[in-house]
């Protein structure tokens, strides 16, 4: 979801199975593998069930919940449950398993309801759970402020391997996220992504994670050498 930097994990082991977090993963990699077996018909298949704006507007409320399932190609889907698995687990042990469901929903949902105020207009399909998932990351802003992050840094040729405090990750990725999608106001889209419904899933994500957490219990950092 981040170009610059690719997490690998963060230091915090969840204290509970991150049961929901397990299914979801599972539940994209299902569905993507029933589009990429479509063959010709992918094209309509995504366009049935993403997210069309126009769509929307008039009445076709439905893909707004079967669009999250959806995804453009591998790297697509695998950058987005990368992150649902190292945000995830310890959000919805913080949360508890349908709390954090709900929310995983919901932020999803608000995410595509962004960006069709952004391009009401807009006939392209609306596909992906980066939506969801920014909310999630947006729920581990506030929750986590002092973990940890292993992550990925290209540096020209060469790669790095830093641990970056997860606020600063997060608010670089929000930052990135904004920056590019006021540069696409009066375009909708740039590059395919819609980068509004990434800014909307993360913004429902912070407001809805503190209110659904239960009490803080003793957070556990793991340490390892890079």
């Amino acid at each position: 979801m981040t170009p610059e930097m690719i997490p690998l994990r963060d230091n915090i082991p969840a204290n509970s199975r991150p049961v929901v977090t397990y299914l979801l993963i599972v539940a994209n990699v299902w569905v993507f593998l029933h589009q990429v077996s479509l063959g010709p018909g992918i094209e309509a298949f995504v366009y049935r069930y993403g997210l069309v704006p126009r769509r929307f507007v008039a009445g076709a409320v439905g893909p707004l919940f079967t669009s999250m399932f959806l995804h453009g190609g591998w790297a697509h889907l695998i950058g987005n449950m990368l992150y649902l698995h190292i945000f995830g687990d310890n959000v919805e042990d913080r949360l508890g398993h349908l709390r954090y469901l709900l929310m995983y929903f919901v932020a999803g949902v608000s995410a595509g309801l962004a960006q069709v105020v952004i391009d009401p207009t807009s006939p392209l399909p609306m596909v992906g759970a980066s939506g969801a998932i920014a909310g999630v990351t947006g729920a581990y802003f506030l929750l986590f402020p002092h973990a940890r992050v292993v992550t990925l840094v290209p540096i020209f040729v060469f790669v790095q391997l830093v641990e970056v405090p997860a606020f600063f990750f997060l608010l670089f990725w929000f930052l990135f996220q904004l920056m590019l999608g006021v540069g696409s106001l009066g375009g909708g889209h740039v590059g395919g992504v819609a980068f509004w419904a990434h800014i909307g899933g993360f913004m429902a994500g912070m407001l809805i994670g503190p209110a659904f957490a239960r009490r803080r219990r003793t957070v556990r950092m793991r340490w390892s050498p890079l």
